[in-house]
């Protein structure tokens, strides 16, 4: 026996509905945003949405580790100007080796968080449009099943 969800739920995700369709319009508003999306990388992207996501989470995954870099070359340029001027470049060599091992980290987290995060809305999706879709008449009145069946054996028969 399944619980009857209260009406308040259904009027809470209406409005949570309507919330998020205004912040979505809000950003598609965006002047920055608009010519983004007439650019051929932002046609190219909105035509290839697992890509976009992606980037989305590549960049937002690789900023900590780039910021860590440009510290670090901020400092080791600091230590050259004192003296240090070939090591710098070994330094910063291996520094840069060490981003590239990163970033070729971040990119296979953010293509597999892109992957689950995918995976996980089709899924919420599919459960979402099932609980919440009307009952066909088939479930109210068996008569209707009973009458299909013997229409379609007759079908067949011919």
């Amino acid at each position: 026996m399944a619980k009857e969800e209260p009406p308040s739920t259904s009027r809470d995700l209406q409005e949570l509905q309507r919330k998020l369709s205004l912040l979505i319009k809000s950003f598609q508003n965006n002047s920055k945003v608009v010519a983004f999306m007439k650019s051929p990388v932002g046609q190219y992207l909105d035509r290839h949405p697992f890509l976009a996501l992606a980037v989305l989470v590549f960049v937002a995954m690789s900023a900590i580790p780039v910021g860590f870099f440009l510290l670090f070359v901020v400092l080791t340029s600091l230590l050259a100007l004192v003296g240090v001027v070939l090591l710098e470049g070994l330094v910063i060599s291996v520094g840069g080796l060490a981003l590239l091992c990163v970033l070729c980290g971040v990119g296979f987290v953010s293509l597999t968080l892109s992957g689950m995060i995918l995976v996980t809305y089709m899924v919420a999706s599919s459960f979402i449009s099932y609980w919440f879709s009307p009952r066909p008449l088939t479930q109210q009145n068996p008569s209707v099943i009973f009458q299909l069946s013997t229409d379609l054996e007759g079908l067949h028969q011919e």
